[in-house]
């Protein structure tokens, strides 16, 4: 069995297949935890790991090359949302599967465009 875990921070997240999409980007051997956050904590993690100075959508952490960790911040995804056509509880299945990706090895680019949407429409998610 993959170790895989969610926790919270915030009162509330979208329900997803998290473990399955999971397992379908990094496999079943990956040990992944997810985390969802508000956007304070967002932003201080931003600051702390990336020096950046804003509340971010998802940050995703490479642990080692079998282990990691990706944060979601569901305010900043509703804010969102709209812009990529997507509902907020898509959105934020997009952003679990960007991280998924990011920790798969992946860049910003088309190679990580196509698989986006391949698994966005492999678990019917809008």
């Amino acid at each position: 069995m993959s170790a895989f875990s969610v926790t919270s921070t915030v009162n509330s997240y979208p329900t997803h297949p998290y473990r399955e999409i999971k397992e379908a980007i990094l496999g079943k051997k990956y040990e992944l935890s997810l985390v969802f956050i508000g956007q304070k904590r967002a932003a201080t993690i931003n600051k702390t790991y990336r020096n950046k100075l804003y509340s971010p959508n998802v940050l995703s952490f490479p642990l080692s090359d079998t282990t990691g960790e990706i944060c979601i911040c569901p305010i900043v995804a509703k804010k969102e949302a709209h812009a990529f056509g997507l509902s907020t509880k898509g959105y934020v299945a997009f952003l679990f599967i960007h991280g998924c990706l990011h920790l798969k090895g992946l860049d910003h680019g088309d190679t990580m465009d196509a698989q986006e949407k391949k698994y966005l429409k492999k678990f019917s998610l809008s």
